[in-house]
């Protein structure tokens, strides 16, 4: 089911991230430009959860969807990490461990499926706290001021952007741990 609503939805995510990416290159304040990339990063973002329900609502599931669906997920972080980092808002740890982790584990779960072991990474609570508290964060590192002239988001940012950082690797270690026991198994 290649343009199913829920695929096509997922295709706007994929094609959203140059135009989030270039509103740092229009010529606007920088107070509008994050604005227009927070709100654009949260509609877009908010489609991840409205793709997966439409899918299973109108019993339009397949296996491309699934392909594709973190595809988009793990593009739009790691091009939202790569902006910030540009502007200074997330050290380049940061953008290492989470765009490192992502690469890591998308390459096991390619190789665990193809020796047929691939419940054995199958997404787990740590990695969905993991997902929450970066695209909580990143929203909050674009806007990078005060939300409602109260909430510091640059503050709270940087806090919860370290909290994906200690889950990214915690979820990192959780997967590589599952997958050894099989990856010893196939090897014998």
């Amino acid at each position: 089911m290649f343009l199913t609503v829920p695929t096509l939805l997922t295709w706007a995510r994929i094609v959203a991230i140059p135009l989030i990416v270039g509103v740092f290159y229009l010529d606007m304040t920088p107070d509008h430009q994050n604005q227009l990339a927070t709100v654009m990063f949260v509609v877009v973002a908010l489609t991840d959860w409205l793709d997966g329900y439409l899918a299973r609502k109108l019993n339009q599931t397949s296996s491309f969807g699934a392909f594709l669906d973190p595809v988009a997920d793990k593009l739009m972080v790691c091009s939202a990490l790569l902006v910030l980092l540009k502007l200074q808002r997330v050290d380049a740890f940061v953008a290492l461990v989470i765009i490192g982790r992502e690469i890591t584990i998308s390459a096991l779960r390619e190789w665990m499926a193809q020796i047929g072991a691939a419940r054995s990474v199958a997404v787990h609570m740590v990695g969905k706290l993991k997902t929450t508290a970066q695209m909580v964060a990143i929203p909050f590192l674009l806007y990078d001021g005060r939300l409602f002239g109260v909430i510091p988001t640059h503050v709270w940012g940087t806090w919860l952007i370290y909290a994906a950082v200690v889950l990214t690797i915690w979820s990192m270690v959780y997967y590589m741990r599952k997958a050894v026991p099989e990856i010893r198994a196939k090897a014998r």
